[in-house]
């Protein structure tokens, strides 16, 4: 059976060229395409695709939020995203949203191919140039300590079991502040909560 693949893009002249080669392909069937993500849901559960092309810069409903929505509800549908731009900020979104691949539309038509067919076997489909990218990330320097002096100071008495309030004290500065100074923390490590704040930071001592 031929693999079922969605396509998300809101250029038209895209849509086509990629149906075209697409359809040149016994193995690959496009079974369905839309401009944005507003219908995704109801896109998924009317064609139940093995790949989604899907586009990043779409009107609307972007292709990250139309990724979140897939995965959240269809995880078994591969999404391999696509853009004009070697973006670091949104292929690491993407990847940590569910993304199995991540291509730029000047790849080769060859590469367009493989990548469908490595996504729908398991694989993870990557550009060399973001590939590259992902790799140089998580060399060490990016590792180290992103936090300011004063986050660290936040989150050191945080570990030392002190609250919000009594860390403002301590530190001179307003309840908010340390509240702010926390957001920032979550921000920048990539974390939802304290515990996983705390857990960072006796890793790193």
């Amino acid at each position: 059976m031929p693999i079922q693949v969605f396509i998300y893009d809101d250029s038209h002249e895209r849509r086509d060229s990629l149906k075209a080669l697409l359809n040149l392909h016994d193995h690959i069937q496009v079974v369905g395409e839309a401009t944005d993500c507003v219908n995704t849901f109801q896109d998924m559960a009317k064609y139940s695709p093995d790949v989604v092309m899907m586009d990043i810069n779409m009107p609307n409903v972007n292709g990250i939020d139309g990724l979140k929505v897939i995965k959240s509800n269809y995880p078994q549908i591969k999404v391999l995203m696509q853009t004009a731009f070697d973006d670091s900020n949104k292929i690491f979104e993407s990847i940590k949203n569910g993304a199995s691949g991540y291509i730029l539309k000047s790849d080769k038509p060859l590469r367009l191919l493989q990548a469908i067919e490595e996504v729908n076997e398991g694989g993870a489909a990557m550009n060399p140039g973001i590939a590259s990218k992902v790799l140089d990330y998580f060399k060490p320097s990016h590792l180290e300590n992103p936090l300011t002096e004063k986050e660290n100071q936040v989150l050191s008495n945080l570990a030392e079991g002190l609250s919000y309030k009594m860390v403002a004290d301590k530190l001179g500065i307003s309840y908010s502040t340390v509240n702010s100074h926390t957001k920032h923390i979550y921000e920048k490590l990539h974390i939802s909560s304290l515990g996983e704040a705390l857990a960072w930071y006796y890793k790193q001592k």
